[in-house]
């Protein structure tokens, strides 16, 4: 069992969703159980299914809660760029969130790679 807050990917993941949570917060209030919502449903479940995936006592088990974790993000991508072309997000605010994520993504492929090598 490891201490997830060691994890680099998931103090990434959570910095991201605590800036999901920020950018939503002027979002418009019929969007509140939609898209507000959904946005951050997905990118809180990244770091909750690391947090879950450390506490399982095998590797494998933990990749399979990593892999979780890089289905949410591609949700939290997909969502980001809704929102985008919904007029919810500016530019300015869809881009950083957008590299946030990718580079969660990355640190996430890197770590399933390496959790999967001995298998």
């Amino acid at each position: 069992m490891k201490d997830f807050r060691e994890l680099k990917v998931w103090q990434k993941a959570h910095q991201l969703t605590l800036a999901v949570y920020e950018t939503t917060r002027s979002f418009p209030r019929e969007e509140l159980y939609g898209l507000t919502s959904q946005l951050r449903r997905a990118s809180s479940s990244i770091a909750t299914n690391l947090a879950e995936g450390c506490g399982r006592s095998s590797d494998s088990d933990m990749a399979r809660f990593c892999s979780m974790a890089m289905g949410s993000a591609s949700e939290l991508e997909y969502l980001l760029m809704l929102a985008r072309d919904l007029g919810l997000l500016g530019e300015n605010q869809e881009k950083p969130l957008l590299l946030a994520t990718t580079e969660v993504k990355r640190m996430l492929a890197s770590l399933i790679q390496k959790l999967t090598a001995d298998r």
